[in-house]
């Protein structure tokens, strides 16, 4: 049985992937939260946590070298848009320096795959989130070698992860108080952490047919955010813009299209910026991709 590494693996998303993936690897979790932690080991009790942070590298070093995991899924992240534009230096430190760590720690340890957790706001970024998690990407594929891969997923909004809207709204419900919209035209990619996982599963799977290093994506559909708040209410209060934040989110750039390779649902950017046959022939994002019906707007809803 393959050990997988999750940096991260408390989160929304390591969970998802661990809860999915449970009797397929034996698993071991890195983060910070001990409350987060405990959580995990008593829904999971085979996973081995570790109370690590991704910006001691030295501790990451042992780790790594410690449990000589076959596949490192880096998903630690302060992932939070308004957040990282309030505190750009935390975020760098975490985003961009914490994965050069994971990088350099995977070398030392000659991890044969990792996998980094990248996002739509890395596309033609506009925001320092966005900004920081382009930089990863770039650092993932500038170290990839034979030995050690490395790929990557760029992710939409995961629905129902932690500080996402779906929670913010449902925390706002139970308090009896207004849907705080920041503007009636936002539009975003969505898709359950059940999808998420099965992406970076695929990842995983490709990295063994590709030689080349990649980022993997995969169409999806966009959610009208007034139309999300009025499925779960009638008192809506419209905010304005957040730091950061944009009407609509571009899953692919037109400066990347080139490099894009379309298989299926599934669109590959690679590393080596050589233009591609079968590529996407326009950019990809929340506005012109297909709209969630209210059907399914429910079930992201009630995703367990």
């Amino acid at each position: 049985m393959k050990k997988v590494l999750i940096t991260g693996g408390t989160g929304t998303v390591g969970s998802a992937f661990i809860k999915k993936y449970y009797n397929d690897y034996q698993f071991y979790s890195i983060s910070r939260g001990e409350e987060k932690i405990a959580e995990l080991n008593s829904k999971f009790p085979k996973v081995k946590t570790f109370i690590r942070n991704i910006n001691d590298l030295d501790s990451l070093i042992n780790t790594f070298e410690s449990i000589k995991p076959d596949i490192v899924i880096h998903a630690a992240a302060l992932k939070h848009v308004n957040l990282a534009e309030l505190n750009p230096s935390k975020s760098i430190e975490i985003n961009l320096n914490g994965s050069l760590n994971v990088v350099k720690a995977s070398i030392r340890a000659k991890v044969p795959l990792t996998v980094g957790i990248s996002t739509d706001k890395a596309c033609s970024p506009e925001n320092v989130y966005g900004y920081t998690k382009k930089m990863m990407e770039q650092v993932f594929m500038e170290h990839h070698n034979s030995e050690t891969k490395f790929v990557c997923t760029r992710f939409a909004n995961v629905a129902n992860s932690r500080g996402s809207v779906i929670p913010f709204f449902k925390d706002l419900l139970k308090k009896n108080q207004p849907l705080k919209l920041t503007s009636a035209d936002m539009n975003r990619l969505m898709f359950s952490s059940k999808d998420a996982s099965t992406l970076i599963h695929d990842a995983i799977d490709y990295s063994y047919k590709i030689e080349d290093s990649f980022i993997l994506s995969k169409k999806m559909k966009s959610v009208n955010m007034l139309k999300l708040a009025q499925t779960m209410s009638n008192n809506i209060d419209i905010v304005g813009l957040r730091p950061g934040e944009k009407l609509n989110e571009n899953l692919i750039s037109n400066k990347e299209l080139p490099y894009t390779k379309l298989v299926d649902d599934y669109i590959f950017l690679y590393s080596d910026k050589q233009p591609k046959e079968n590529n996407l022939i326009e950019s990809f994002s929340s506005l012109n991709s297909i709209f969630m019906s209210n059907e399914e707007i429910k079930i992201l809803l009630n995703e367990k």
